[in-house]
């Protein structure tokens, strides 16, 4: 998807395409699924052929009732009449269930094929397209594939065959009707074929608008606290209405454009059925012929009506489906940036040495984020890096995780460049804990979990005791199975955090990545979650991006990060005597949290000591 243009920019297919399109659904999903088709059409034939004895028996059954009414001839036409209905009734719902089973199949079976996909792609994929875009392509796909199959399906196994047989019908009543058979059908095709091209540029518009609305919408909900602490719902509800208004006129405009058919096929099959009534009357009047012939001529124009109107309008209807179809295959054609490449060997359980060599590493063409950065953090000890924010420290860890991999210089684990093992090894031996914490909908245990799938209970217990959790969990009252809610918000931020933790915990990685895990907690959760992270960084590589740099001042090595580059190193002592730039970060925290003490103090609220910042914050640090 990647490689296409995005929706803004794309246009319907041309019939080439809408061709090719079509030709690939048939030898993958039609192939596939051939026998369930195959029924499905031996259905629709016995439905059409139903259909068309129904129209041929009308001169028998109104020969016998009005012309030559013997009893015997109208017992034999009125059960013939039922037998052909009943069998047209089974037929039509064996028809209904096989096309409905194999186009569930084909959902579920593209779903499966795009969410995996998805799940190939990159971080970066993630930052360029919308969560409201994935999703609409990954739904609008899978219903487009099946949608352009059975509309092709049912177009020839249902109302070609029954127009071919009540064709056949009418031409052996009466040669002459093929003249209106073969008048009518091409010219409303032709007529319907300048509505295609409309009908393709508006699924883009409202696939666009809709994608649209879905963002805004998204966008609303997730954000909620920051939609009602800023009162914004007058904003994101005009915003919304408009997108909404967007919408609604679009699918008008394309309920017009596919109804346009409609009218046309009215005109021409009123005339015909007009002339056929002309023609047939003057046969009975002037020339005697039978009036059963004329009821049956009739009768098979009439049934023909239907199938003729949807056989004339299928390029229209195909339209918006093969665009969904397109929207798939190109998801499906999209490069896997996140795909391992077969043969390439996994990451042996590593010590957990990481090192950083001449790193070059930039988000967006032309702007470097790291600009040959070194460091190197050791086994068993805990490395701090510090820095103002946009210096690069977040892109450390997510090159390490191998979210992206570095434009130049290398990522080294245990001397092991991490591009030439599998992406899943490397992650599979790092843990991840994050300032912005994201639980799954489920349960406690279930989030525990996922840090080590197919873990025991036992285990996950184990985890939350480590974690300082257990108390917690164990107070709600479905205890571990209590459900955490979308995105954790059943719980408080400390407890979500520390269910991060018990997750880190399960998973036991030698590399442990913390990314600002206590930023965003008040003092007393803070303290909770640093007593268990004091346990989970014992015997473990630890890297820490800390703002506070109270809460590093005990890690074995200090790194200042600034401008993509480690600018000096060294253990918070060495720092401070060297009076570099960490001297200055540090003691510009120092001195503004004396000045908010004093603040405190005037205003009668207590505020902690920062006085001495050594052994007490290293004690809240580390055990």
């Amino acid at each position: 998807m990647s490689a296409k243009a995005p929706p803004s920019q794309s246009h319907g297919p041309s019939k080439d395409e809408t061709t090719a399109v079509l030709r690939r659904l048939l030898l993958s999903d039609g192939r596939t699924h051939w026998k369930g088709y195959a029924l499905a059409f031996v259905f629709m034939g016995l439905m059409a052929a139903c259909t068309a004895l129904l129209a041929y028996l009308m001169r028998d059954a109104v020969n016998a009732i009005f012309v030559t009414p013997t009893p015997q001839a109208v017992w034999t036409v009125s059960i013939a009449v039922m037998v052909l209905s009943i069998v047209k009734g089974a037929s039509a719902y064996g028809q209904s269930i096989t096309m409905a089973r194999v186009g569930n199949r084909i959902v579920a079976d593209n779903q499966k094929r795009a969410f995996d996909q998805i799940l190939m792609q990159d971080a970066g994929y993630f930052a360029r397209h919308h969560t409201a875009e994935i999703t609409s392509r990954f739904s609008a796909g899978a219903n487009g594939a099946r949608g352009s199959l059975d509309l092709v399906i049912t177009s020839l196994g249902r109302d070609l065959l029954s127009l071919v047989m009540l064709a056949t019908v009418a031409i052996v009543q009466d040669p002459f009707l093929a003249v209106i058979a073969l008048v009518v059908m091409p010219t409303a095709v032709v007529g319907t074929r300048k509505l295609i091209k409309k009908t393709k540029t508006l699924f883009t518009s409202g696939f666009r608008s809709g994608v649209q609305l879905s963002s805004i919408a998204m966008e609303a909900f997730q954000g909620i606290r920051t939609v009602k602490a800023y009162t914004l719902e007058p904003v994101m509800r005009e915003r919304t209405h408009k997108f909404i208004d967007d919408v609604e006129a679009n699918s008008n405009r394309l309920v017009r454009t596919q109804a346009k058919s409609s009218p046309l096929m009215e005109t021409l099959g009123g005339l015909a059925i007009g002339g056929v009534v002309l023609y047939a009357g003057y046969n009975v009047i002037e020339l005697g012929r039978s009036p059963g012939q004329f009821f049956s001529v009739l009768t098979a124009l009439l049934l023909a009506y239907e199938p003729a109107k949807r056989l004339a309008r299928v390029h229209v209807e195909l339209a918006s489906h093969v665009m969904g179809a397109r929207m798939l295959f190109e998801l499906l054609d999209a490069p896997s940036p996140d795909r391992d490449v077969p043969g390439v060997p996994a990451l042996p359980r590593p010590r957990g040495r990481v090192e950083f060599r001449e790193v070059v590493f930039g988000y967006r063409p032309g702007e470097s984020v790291l600009r040959g950065l070194d460091f190197v953090a050791e086994p068993g000890q805990t490395t701090a890096l510090v820095g103002q924010s946009g210096g690069g420290k977040s892109t450390i860890i997510n090159l390490i995780e191998r979210f992206y991999d570095p434009q130049g210089g290398a990522v080294l684990i245990d001397g092991i460049d991490s591009r030439s093992v599998t992406r899943t090894s490397v992650r599979a031996n790092a843990a991840l804990v994050s300032q912005d914490v994201y639980l799954f909908s489920g349960t406690v245990k279930d989030n525990i979990g996922f840090g080590r799938p197919g873990a025991s209970d036992e285990e996950i217990v184990a985890a939350a005791r480590a974690a300082h959790a257990h108390d917690f969990i164990m107070g709600f009252e479905n205890g571990y199975d209590t459900p955490v809610g979308e995105h954790g918000a059943q719980l408080s931020g400390g407890q979500r955090q520390r269910i991060a933790i018990a997750r880190a915990f399960l998973k036991n990685a030698p590399i442990l990545l913390l990314d600002e895990a206590t930023a965003a907690l008040d003092s007393e959760s803070e303290a909770e979650v640093q007593k268990a992270l004091n346990v989970l960084q014992h015997q473990r590589t630890t890297i820490v991006i800390a703002h506070r740099l109270q809460t590093v001042v005990r890690a074995d090595k200090i790194c200042v990060v600034e401008h993509g580059r480690v600018v000096e190193s060294g253990t918070h002592d060495e720092l401070i005597a060297r009076r570099g730039r960490y001297y200055g970060f540090y003691y510009a925290q120092f001195a503004h949290e004396q000045q908010e003490g004093a603040e405190g103090a005037r205003s009668g609220v207590p505020a902690e000591p920062v006085d001495n910042p050594g052994p007490t914050d290293g004690e809240r640090l580390r055990a």
